[in-house]
């Protein structure tokens, strides 16, 4: 039997190299996903080869969702065609060419003056444990001096980067009005061909091991070398890096006062490739809630999650299975808003516990794709409308601090 990743490298490759009827071969026979028969072709006409092209999702997909446009079109293919040739998938195939797409429609590295507002810095720094090493990005406020500061861990979406991810969130310009440090842990192509954060192993789904374990290590490492809020420690993430993040905020609640997910999904909604593939398009039995409470710590975390209700790559379902997950085995009282932002329209539902706190909350961007919510074109995945997620999560997390944990932690 061969490899999930290896066929899954080999189908990128395949991808970026324009030789996509056999990319989507390759992904179908990972999926057990039969090809639909060939009708003949009319007499006198030669038979075209490979599978008959059909669009992403549908229907013409939005530049938005990968490369920053906020207008509506045929997505080009890796030659810049308008052609949809890179769509000749459907069903569990349209969101794995999304993302392949997207690899060679990567912007520019964006202007420092789209990461970094004129004060504060951004400097770049590597970890290593037993789990492995990553580089990261750092940004330090202007007034990191005055008392502890609270510290948010940014992790970034397939084929992004630090400071693609800061341009897209603008994370830095908003952390510096709360004099924040922010820190972008950068996943390697070494450890993921598309630099996906690998939220679909179960090597990298548990505490102490894997890529939380170097994540934690990279917030703990900040945490040591800077005047942090150990109080005050944040994890967030999109589509990727929210699944990332899910699992981090899930996997070390006594590091993490609160969690940030856009676009991504649940911990241990999938454990290899084609389970992947299929949580991605909400296709993922219901998992055990119950094991998100292994971890011995009493504390739930507080969580906040965005997600487009026409995301055509994180199925929106996705979402919606990351608040039933963070809520498991808890009583709320839930209280919904309906608003527009920026050109969408969005509804908020705020989580409250006992004590009227709101521990968490779900907005539903409506007519939103696979985007960072209110971002900034520098970046890519980002759509200028709606509600400006990033301010919404500061907002949020700024709201919790982490309560003393019971329990030794290892």
């Amino acid at each position: 039997m061969s490899d999930p990743l290896d066929d899954m490298m080999k189908a990128t490759r395949l991808t970026q190299a324009g030789r996509l009827d056999e990319a989507t071969a390759l992904l179908q026979r990972m999926l057990g996903v039969t090809p639909p028969p060939r009708s003949s072709p009319p007499e006198g006409r030669a038979a075209k080869s490979g599978i008959e092209p059909s669009t992403i999702n549908g229907v013409g997909q939005r530049q938005t969702d990968l490369n920053g446009s906020g207008t509506a079109s045929s997505s080009p293919n890796l030659n810049g065609s308008k052609d949809s040739a890179t769509a000749r998938a459907s069903g569990p195939l349209r969101g794995v060419f999304q993302r392949l797409q997207s690899l060679g429609l990567r912007k520019p590295s964006p202007p420092a003056s789209e990461i970094v507002p004129g004060v504060g810095r951004f400097v770049s720094k590597s970890f290593s444990n037993e789990a492995g090493s990553r580089a990261y990005k750092l940004y330090i406020p202007s007034g990191h001096g005055k008392g502890l500061r609270p510290l948010i861990v940014m992790l970034h979406g397939c084929t992004q980067s630090p400071d693609d991810f800061a341009a897209g969130t603008r994370m830095n310009f908003v952390a510096e009005e709360h004099a924040c440090f922010v820190v972008y842990p950068e996943q390697s192509s070494a450890a993921n061909a598309s630099k996906c954060w690998n939220w679909f192993k179960t090597g990298d789904q548990k505490r102490g091991q894997g890529e939380p374990d170097i994540i934690a290590g990279i917030t703990r490492q900040v945490l040591a070398d800077y005047k942090i809020d150990p109080k005050r420690i944040y994890v967030a993430g999109l589509s990727a890096g929210g699944a990332a993040a899910a699992i981090a905020g899930e996997a070390y609640p006594d590091l993490y006062a609160a969690v940030g997910v856009h676009s991504g999904l649940a911990c241990g909604v999938a454990h290899d490739m084609p389970s992947a593939f299929a949580a991605m398009q909400g296709r993922h039995p219901a998992p055990d809630h119950k094991s998100s409470r292994q971890t011995g710590l009493p504390n739930r975390i507080p969580t906040i999650v965005f997600h487009g209700d026409r995301d055509s790559t994180v199925h929106p379902r996705n979402g919606g299975e990351v608040i039933d997950r963070a809520r498991a085995g808890g009583e709320f009282q839930t209280v919904v808003e309906n608003g527009n932002a920026a050109g969408h329209s969005y509804t908020r539902s705020i989580l409250r516990d006992a004590k009227g706190r709101g521990l968490l909350e779900q907005w539903v961007i409506h007519g939103a794709g696979h985007a960072w919510s209110g971002g900034s074109p520098s970046g890519s995945f980002t759509d200028q409308k709606g509600p400006d997620a990033t301010k919404e999560m500061i907002r949020f997390f700024l709201e919790h601090t982490r309560a003393p944990a019971r329990t030794k932690a290892k």
